[in-house]
This record gives C-alpha cells, sequence and structure tokens, in this order.
C-alpha cells in the first residue's frame, strides 16, 4: 500500500483523514439518533437541543483549542487562522464536549446523566475515523514513532513507524464488547457506561502518547496527556460517586 491513500473527489485530490472522519462524524450520529429511537428514556425537545447545541460547541472548541496547544511554539511562532482550524484533536473535542453538556444540562435544570447513549455512536465514530488517520500515513500527525518491532509499518518516509492508529481501533472493538457484555450481565445506574468509556479511552490515549510525536510540556508529557490526566481524575470520583450513590439506594 502507498501512503497517504487519497480520493479524487469533484477534480480535486483529497486526504482520506478528512474524508473518514466526515463519514464517522456522519455514521456516529445516524447511530445515536436510531438508538435514540429505540431508548425507553425520551427527553423533550428542549433538553435535547440543549445537550445536542452543548456538546457540538464543546466538542468544536476543545478539538481545536488543545490541537493548537499541542505545538504551542508553532501555534505562536507561525500563526494563521488556517493552520489552527486544521489543527484538532478527539481528546479535546471530547473532554470539552463533556464541558458544553454538562453547562447545557446545567442551563435547562436537567439533572440526569445522558451519556450512556452516546457511547457506542462515538465508539463507531472513532474507529471510522482513525481508518482514515492510518491511510493517511504520515502526512497529518497522527502517526507514531519509528520502532523496530513486529509492529512497525511504513506509513511514507520510508521509516517503520508504529500504526498508533490500528492501534487505537483494535482498542477501542475490544472496548465496545467490554461494555456490551458489562451491560448485558447487571444494571447500572445512568451514566455508568459513559464514565467508563470515558476513564478507559483518556487512560489508553495518556499510554499511546508515549509512542507518537509530542512536544514535552511538564516533564516528558505532552498537552494531550496532561489533559488525559485531569479527565482520568474526575472520572476516577465520578465512578466512585456513581457506585456510592447507587449502592444506598440498593439498601
Amino acid at each position: 500500500m502507498d501512503f497517504p491513500v487519497t480520493f479524487q473527489i469533484f477534480g480535486k485530490t483529497m486526504l482520506a483523514h478528512p474524508l473518514f472522519e466526515a463519514l464517522g462524524m456522519f455514521m456516529g450520529m445516524r447511530y445515536y439518533f436510531y438508538l435514540k429511537r429505540k431508548s425507553p428514556e425520551k427527553l423533550s425537545f428542549n433538553v435535547s437541543a440543549a445537550i445536542l447545541i452543548g456538546a457540538t460547541a464543546g466538542a468544536l472548541i476543545g478539538s481545536k483549542l488543545i490541537g493548537n496547544l499541542e505545538n504551542p511554539y508553532k501555534l505562536f511562532n507561525d500563526f494563521s487562522f488556517k493552520n489552527i482550524w486544521s489543527n484538532n484533536t478527539i481528546v479535546g473535542g471530547l473532554a470539552f464536549g463533556l464541558i458544553g453538556v454538562e453547562l447545557a444540562k446545567k442551563i435547562v435544570g436537567h439533572k440526569e446523566s445522558t451519556g450512556d447513549l452516546i457511547v457506542y455512536p462515538l465508539l463507531l465514530a472513532i474507529i471510522i475515523g482513525r481508518i482514515g488517520c492510518f491511510l493517511t500515513g504520515i502526512y497529518e500527525e497522527t502517526y507514531g514513532l519509528p520502532t523496530g518491532s513486529v509492529f512497525g509499518i511504513h506509513l511514507g518516509d520510508g521509516y517503520l513507524r508504529h500504526p498508533v492508529a490500528l492501534y487505537e481501533i483494535a482498542f477501542l472493538i475490544s472496548l465496545w464488547v467490554v461494555l456490551k457484555i458489562k451491560q448485558s450481565t447487571a444494571e447500572y445506574p445512568s451514566g455508568y457506561i459513559f464514565q467508563l468509556f470515558m476513564l478507559n479511552y483518556f487512560t489508553f490515549r495518556f499510554f499511546l502518547d508515549f509512542i507518537k510525536p509530542r512536544v514535552e510540556l511538564v516533564g516528558n508529557l505532552g498537552t494531550i496527556q496532561i489533559v488525559c490526566i485531569l479527565v482520568i481524575i474526575y472520572y476516577i470520583f465520578k465512578i466512585k460517586q456513581t457506585k456510592s450513590v447507587n449502592s444506598h439506594q440498593n439498601i
């Protein structure tokens, strides 16, 4: 396979990453609305609209903000709106999307957790997006460091590199299976599956970034890893709180 994989659309050559990213978002949203129609939990239009707006706005802001802060030196030395718009990361999107949803829920006075329904659509969207990352090779900053291990793949620059996108796809599929099994074996409080998803995904991303190129900001940690630590701490306490509330309700 030659990297990057490109497609001809309306006479223009496009990299696989943005195309698969858009396809992932589309398929994820379609899957979400499918699950929403089947779900016994019905939200009012105002609550649904507020959550959707909060999640979208937060994800867009967070994706761009953290994506650009991955390399703050480049951001300030080579400042341009084109560069700002092109830099994004799912880590920032998830973290700030969560903040946007929580703010939206406070505004409309909705206290129940709403995250479980979005878990599998998110997994689907990220998996499809990561296929695009892999097909793009080294032509966008979603590749791994050079490696001499058996997992190394030539991604377009002559080096054997960690195929981090494939690692992530394998992890996400495994996480999907584990969460489905967990849901089928016991009843859990609303929001618990989403909390497990966030804790596991951000823990995985924290370790994965050690084999990806990064600008070290604090010790040997990059921006994404710092965000991961904050989210991991938040969800450790959140899961403990959920378990505590659930145990008191079952007494």
